[in-house]
């Protein structure tokens, strides 16, 4: 049993250390994460269109593409790495999402507990902490605070429409703030990975707001940019195909990264 966990360990650490050496995002070289792909990583901050229920949020970067890579590598492959260079898009989102705060606390949105075993670690946690310490060193006291909680079982959103997504998620979480409530000058900033139809973070400013605490907005990693859903009653409202400002029209829809990562349709988001 000693000899199998030390297997285990020697060939982990050394998938570790070859991956660091690929980018995720194109494969390249210069991994982790190489200069372009940073770059397509944090096009943002912009405000994303108004979801149902959502407080304003704001995106560091594009679900579609290589930004789509190397977050699946981050979420599904277990590339703990690209925290670092993610925080640094939503640093700036949460930033924008509070830009007169004296303090900010990032409120992660919980992963569901299997998934987070499965895993070995929570993605949006790990990556707000990591832009909680980025918005330290630039002066903005930051902290990440975890209230929010599962107060029943729920389904993983993947392979759900717009209108199921709404249901598995309303009235699923609750939020309980540790210690005393933020004081005057504090701004809450609810944190998420990907922004799809706003379920997430409708449920999670839902639960801190019954719990008295007050949602300046939201910041996510990335934003899916082709479909935008303003009521849940709709399955599938398509708007407009969208780029970020800079952007050209529907370039960044039709651009599709293939990924060793991909663990669901490129027509599916993993999350929101």
């Amino acid at each position: 049993m000693v000899l199998c966990s030390v297997l285990t360990e020697w060939v982990s650490a050394l998938a570790d250390l070859v991956l660091e050496q690929h980018c995720a995002g194109c494969g390249g070289l210069d991994g982790p994460l190489c200069a372009a792909c940073r770059e397509v990583v944090d096009r943002g901050p912009w405000r994303c269109p108004a979801r149902f229920g959502c407080p304003p949020v704001w995106a560091a970067g594009a679900y579609t593409g290589r930004g789509r890579a190397v977050l699946l590598a981050f979420k599904n492959g277990g590339y703990r790495a690209l925290a670092e260079p993610l925080s640094r898009g939503l640093a700036a989102a949460v930033r924008a999402a509070a830009p007169t705060a004296e303090r900010i606390s990032l409120v992660p949105v919980p992963g569901r507990r299997s998934a987070v075993r499965k895993r070995g670690y929570d993605p949006v946690r790990t990556v707000g902490a990591a832009a909680a310490v980025r918005l330290r060193a630039q002066g903005v006291a930051a902290r990440v605070v975890c209230p929010l909680r599962y107060s029943r079982p729920t389904r993983d959103q993947v392979g759900l429409g717009a209108a199921a997504r709404w249901a598995n998620l309303s009235g699923a979480m609750r939020a309980r703030w540790p210690g005393k409530s933020p004081a005057v000058g504090d701004a809450v900033v609810a944190v998420d990975d990907v922004l799809t139809t706003g379920a997430t973070l409708a449920e999670a400013a839902r639960a801190l707001t019954a719990a008295g605490i007050r949602v300046a907005g939201a910041a996510v990693v990335a934003e899916r940019l082709c479909r935008v859903v303003t009521d849940p009653s709709q399955t599938a409202t398509a708007g407009p195909a969208r780029s970020p400002p800079g952007g050209a029209p529907h370039a960044m829809c039709r651009e599709i990264q293939k990924s060793r990562w991909k663990t669901v349709p490129d027509n599916r988001a993993i999350s929101g």
